[in-house]
């Protein structure tokens, strides 16, 4: 009778055991090659302190490919969600050989994507048609804009990617005046403010400046800077503008909201008050790029 019942029991905690496994969220970072200056598109710093962070969610596991897209074939087997932190254009790692095939199989299971500032621009000839299917919306040279200046988040929507963000202020490179899905459908704005002045003093320019962009700050229109997107297939998809600095992921609200993000295109249950996490001066400063001063 013992014997029968050690044997339930082992089999019940090895049920419970496979469905743990099972229900275990993978997800994977795509983190471009160095760029720019130091402390700006730290690209593989930043998805490493991401990680950290994801790595104390129970039921998620994570791993970092550096220099854009990896080398392992099996790399994107079981995978949740896909996070791109990278250039963007033409440089686009997704925009690279046959990168969109092997991505849009994913998409088409279902698997969620996360885009992380210059990651959010594909090129209108390549990449834009998929972006605005997969993420919702995309950067567009000639019509968005990629301005430094200080978003003041004022009101937050409710949404998953939300819990435990509270309003903030902080300076990036805050693109804006995306190109969205027609009507804005499926897409729902996270973080939104009002441009201010300060973001139309450059000349007209593919990434610069433009005349309706001049028009809209007149008019003092609010610009969604972050955005949440779901497919007709149930997939997710997340675009967050910010990120240039790698020192705002040292802000508590700037973080939450991402890693809110990540969690939810991975479909997993995100914590009522959000992902909690804490950062450290030295976590900050650390695995940033090797690379020669530049404005």
């Amino acid at each position: 009778m013992n014997h029968m019942k050690n044997l339930l029991v082992a089999l019940a905690l090895a049920v419970v055991a496979l469905s743990a496994a099972a229900a275990e969220k993978k997800i994977i970072f795509l983190a471009g090659p160095p760029s720019h200056g130091p402390g700006a598109h730290e690209h593989r710093a930043g998805c490493l302190l991401l990680k950290a962070c994801l790595d104390q969610v129970p039921g998620v596991t994570s791993v970092v490919y550096s220099n854009g897209w990896p080398t392992d074939a099996n790399a994107f087997d079981g995978v949740a969600t896909v996070v791109v932190y990278s250039d963007g254009g033409p440089a686009h790692p997704l925009l690279q050989s046959d990168h969109l095939k092997t991505l849009g199989a994913l998409m088409d299971k279902g698997v969620g994507l996360v885009c992380l500032h210059y990651a959010v621009e594909p090129t209108i000839e390549k990449g834009q048609p998929e972006f605005l299917n997969w993420l919702g919306g995309a950067f567009e040279i000639n019509w968005s804009v990629n301005p430094n200046w200080t978003a003041d988040f004022k009101t937050l929507p409710d949404h998953p990617t939300t819990r435990g963000v509270q309003p903030f202020q902080i300076a990036d490179e805050w693109y804006f005046h995306m190109r969205f899905r027609d009507g804005m459908k499926g897409v729902t704005p996270i973080l939104s403010a009002v441009p201010g002045e300060s973001t139309t003093k450059r000349n007209d320019g593919p990434h610069e400046g433009n005349p309706a962009v001049r028009e809209l700050v007149a008019r003092g229109d609010t610009q969604a800077v972050a955005w949440a997107a779901e497919r007709a297939n149930g997939g997710r998809g997340f675009g967050f503008t910010g990120g240039h600095y790698h020192r705002n992921w040292g802000d508590d609200n700037f973080r939450k909201l991402v890693l809110n993000a990540i969690l939810w295109t991975a479909k997993a249950e995100v914590p009522k008050d959000g992902v909690q996490s804490t950062i450290t001066p030295a976590e900050l400063s650390a695995n940033l790029d090797a690379k020669p001063f530049r404005q």
